[in-house]
């Protein structure tokens, strides 16, 4: 099984192509990354290209549901519903605040992680990890935190990694979701749903003020 898949939640954009070899660990075949300028319908020609691989030909879409950019998440939700209907492939979201743990793994960054994520208006999205060899367990699941709060675990000394976090606390690691984790994550999954359920994670509660009754002038 052949899978595409997309992670824009941050200013660090990819898509990659993953074979899922059915009981072995899935393959990367291609990977596309690009900062800044957001093609994201360039970003998939190219993982297509570089993976030698048809659209046809694509059984899976992994989407990375952030936290992080919503125009970014958003936009990778809209390919991936698209193609769903163009094609009948199978979707799947997964957090991007795993898709972080996982490629801390990666990197072997091992033992208690902090994830910090730019949730804007001086707040972060904030979760922990404990990552070890081959495997990592959320001990502290995603929430908001205020900036004094990540502002400490920086003074405690704990260890911080996130998307460009280093513009703000000068010890934490930069490190962005990655479509190729991505992929690989969702070869050992199969929670796959129709692409009108996919959903941003934002853990803001939506706030508006209705416009108020047209006023006729006579």
């Amino acid at each position: 099984m052949k899978i595409l898949a997309v992670e824009f939640s941050s200013d660090v954009r990819s898509a990659a192509v993953v074979q899922e070899g059915g009981g072995s660990s899935p393959v990367l075949l291609a990977r596309a990354v690009e900062t800044g300028l957001h093609r994201a319908l360039g970003l998939v020609e190219e993982a297509l290209r570089q993976a030698r691989c048809e659209r046809e030909e694509i059984e899976t879409l992994a989407v990375g549901l952030g936290p992080g950019s919503y125009t970014g998440v958003r936009g990778a939700i809209a390919l991936a519903q698209g193609w769903q209907l163009g094609r009948g492939v199978n979707v799947i979201g997964l957090s991007s605040a795993e898709c972080l743990a996982a490629g801390a793994e990666q990197e072997k960054i091992f033992g208690p992680v902090n994830i910090i994520i730019d949730a804007q208006r001086q707040e972060f999205y904030f979760a922990r990890y404990e990552i070890g060899p081959g495997a990592w367990r959320e001990t502290e699941g995603l929430r908001l935190a205020a900036w004094p709060e990540i502002e400490a675990l920086e003074q405690r000394g704990e260890r911080l990694l996130g998307p460009g976090v280093a513009q703000w606390f000068p010890s934490a690691g930069n490190l962005y979701p990655d479509a190729a984790i991505l992929g690989r994550l969702a070869g050992d999954r199969r929670e796959f749903v129709p692409g009108e359920k996919l959903e941003p994670i934002y853990l803001r509660e939506t706030a508006f003020k209705k416009a108020p009754p047209t006023r006729v002038v006579l």
